[in-house]
């Protein structure tokens, strides 16, 4: 007997924490065996950012049922892990906080489930909360569930109340009786039906790849489901590409789950999630059928990209010193080959032969592959996001819009809300929460959050969430305010001092401490008027015959801004590039000449 489902939930609601309270019970590691929280982010930006990024598969056997899981991304921004997922599995674990109920990015990845035919089971997390309100969160989730049109048979969905920290659940809404997971497993067996195929074992073979990974000695592997008849080792087969065109190929080996570890299989049989070598050129979306006349799966629909960005050579002065690959060829075929696992992706090649366009689902998206190329040894400038327009049935210009939940201390809603009008955002609902906190939902141009996040952070003194999910592309907004304050920007190449960056300070904020290489051109901080300045931070105090040793004492400087390459990805404007090594994240004007600028800027 055989279960496929997904975990699917808001970001930080738990689904990795409960999949490793499931494996822990679940019999996949030993009692005495040392398991590392969040066991399954294997990614080290999705632990250092606390999220998941990319999909990973799993199984675990109870009373005698095997169950594949797959733990999903929660932000909109990887829809695309989401949608490609949801093909393989027959029902979801939908997790909702206790306390918050659910979120922007809940009614993203239900909507998705629901649209697939799927049923979910509705799992309460940290019910060990003090301020927990079952009664309440079931009942939201219940009108969201209407709300994206679910059938009747999927709005009778079983509710579990659960501890995913503590591994413990219950059937009862009181949790008297929680002890394990064993009332989520049960219901995992009697809610979720046994995987859908399309024909019996003897039946020509159809497969589905929805992930692709990669192993030392294996190569490449294609990972998805069997939906109909086996697949055996060093079995020839037909691979059909998404547009329809096909090869011929040979298998070298197959695999199923069991546990964290992928096991050889001498067959594999139609409703498993596998995963096959042997295929190079094998990616996501495409159909390995076999038979005299194999037919192709149709390939999953993905959500088009809102956003762009124009990843080149690094230009810069210090270009060349801390990366291992900074040619266009090399970054051609990183982010080329990129597209073979990331279907929301898209790569375009620009006029100049060292700059390339990339499309992405959202700032997140883009700045996760960014610090993945860095990490790798990669150096590139890349230029600021820039919203995806297109041309209506009517000729007229459109643009994505983005429908952002906020949810913050009263005192601060007059403040965001004048700010997100002030970038063409329309409020649509504000309402007081029972909790005391103020609810906000605001329509608004996709351009008009670019750069908005950390200006929301300081509004709200760190204590505002806010969510964002695509609405749509609407008719153009209209021209956004230009940013308010300028840059800082270096005059000469050169060391910084204490005594330079002293007068800098005086100017605004500072992005860099002393002792920092700079060059002509490079952004320093940010000023606190309007418009650019340009100043010397290298030079050093004059020291002469005349002045006393007390009259030196060394220039204290207020601590400098620490400028992530999130938050540099942020602040950037449309006439500057921030430039990416293994070792710095540095901000730089396009034209690093300062006469040059100005004649630009005269349009000389």
């Amino acid at each position: 007997m055989l279960r496929n489902i997904a975990i699917i939930a808001h970001v930080d609601h738990g689904k990795t924490t409960l999949l490793d309270g499931m494996l822990k019970q679940g019999g996949v590691f030993r009692e005495n065996q040392e398991v590392a929280e969040r066991v399954m982010d294997r990614m080290d930006q999705e632990r250092e950012r606390g999220i998941t990024i990319i999909s990973k598969h799993t199984a675990l056997t109870y009373k005698g049922h095997k169950i594949n899981v797959v733990d999903t991304p929660g932000h909109a921004d990887f829809g695309g892990e989401v949608e490609r997922v949801l093909l393989v599995v027959d029902g979801v674990l939908l997790l909702v906080d206790a306390v918050d109920g659910p979120m922007p990015q809940t009614r993203f990845v239900l909507e998705k489930a629901l649209s697939a035919g799927l049923r979910a089971i509705v799992v309460i997390n940290k019910m060990d909360r003090p301020e927990a309100r079952p009664d309440w969160v079931v009942n939201e989730t219940f009108d969201l569930f209407a709300e994206l049109g679910a059938s009747d048979e999927q709005l009778d969905f079983p509710v579990v109340y659960a501890t995913a920290l503590d591994g413990r659940s219950s059937l009862r809404e009181d949790y008297e009786d929680a002890v394990d997971l064993q009332p989520l497993f049960d219901t995992i067996l009697t809610a979720v039906p046994e995987p859908k195929v399309l024909a019996d074992k003897d039946a020509p073979t159809q497969a589905m790849i929805s992930t692709i990974d990669g192993d030392t000695y294996l190569g490449r592997l294609g990972i998805g489901k069997l939906f109909a008849g086996t697949l055996k080792p060093n079995q020839n087969v037909t691979v059909f590409r998404r547009d329809g065109s096909r090869y011929n190929a040979r298998l070298q080996s197959v695999f199923v789950y069991e546990g964290m570890k992928r096991i050889p299989v001498e067959e594999a049989y139609a409703g498993d999630i596998i995963a096959v070598t042997g295929l190079p050129e094998i990616t996501i979306g495409e159909t390995v059928a076999t038979g005299d006349d194999p037919q192709q799966i149709p390939p999953p629909n993905v959500d088009e990209p809102t956003l762009k960005m124009t990843f080149a050579v690094n230009t810069s002065p210090l270009a060349g010193r801390e990366g291992q690959f900074s040619t266009s060829r090399k970054l051609r075929e990183r982010l080329f080959k990129e597209l073979e696992t990331n279907v929301s992706l898209k790569v375009e090649e620009s006029e100049t032969p060292d700059s390339f366009v990339v499309y992405g689902r959202g700032e997140l998206h883009l700045a996760v592959l960014i610090e993945t190329m860095r990490r790798e040894g990669y150096e590139l400038q890349v230029s600021m996001p820039e919203a995806i327009t297109r041309v209506g049935e009517n000729g007229e210009k459109l643009e994505p819009f983005e429908r952002v939940f906020i949810s913050l201390q009263d005192e601060y809603a007059g403040g965001i809300v004048q700010a997100l009008g002030e970038r063409r955002g329309v409020l649509m609902n504000m309402q007081q929460s029972d909790r005391g906190d103020t609810r906000l939902e605001i329509v608004i141009p996709t351009r008009g959050l670019l750069g908005f996040r950390s200006r929301f952070l300081t509004l709200t003194r760190g204590t505002g969430i806010m969510s964002a999910l695509l609405e749509g592309y609407l008719p153009w907004a209209g021209p956004l305010p230009h940013r308010s304050q300028g840059s800082l920007i270096a005059n000469e190449s050169g060391m910084t001092t204490n005594f330079g960056l002293a007068n800098a300070e005086e100017r605004g904020e500072l992005f860099i401490g002393p002792g920092t290489e700079v060059y002509e051109g490079m952004i320093v901080g940010r000023h606190q008027r309007e418009g650019d300045l340009v100043m010397s931070v290298c030079k050093a105090k004059q020291l002469t015959n005349m002045r006393s040793s007390n009259a030196d004492i060394s220039v204290r400087l207020t601590p400098h801004t620490e400028m992530s390459l999130d938050r540099c990805m942020e602040y950037i404007g449309p006439d500057e590039l921030m430039e990416v090594t293994p070792k710095n994240v540095r901000m730089r004007k396009r034209e690093l000449n300062f006469k040059l600028r100005k004649r630009s800027e005269k349009g000389e």
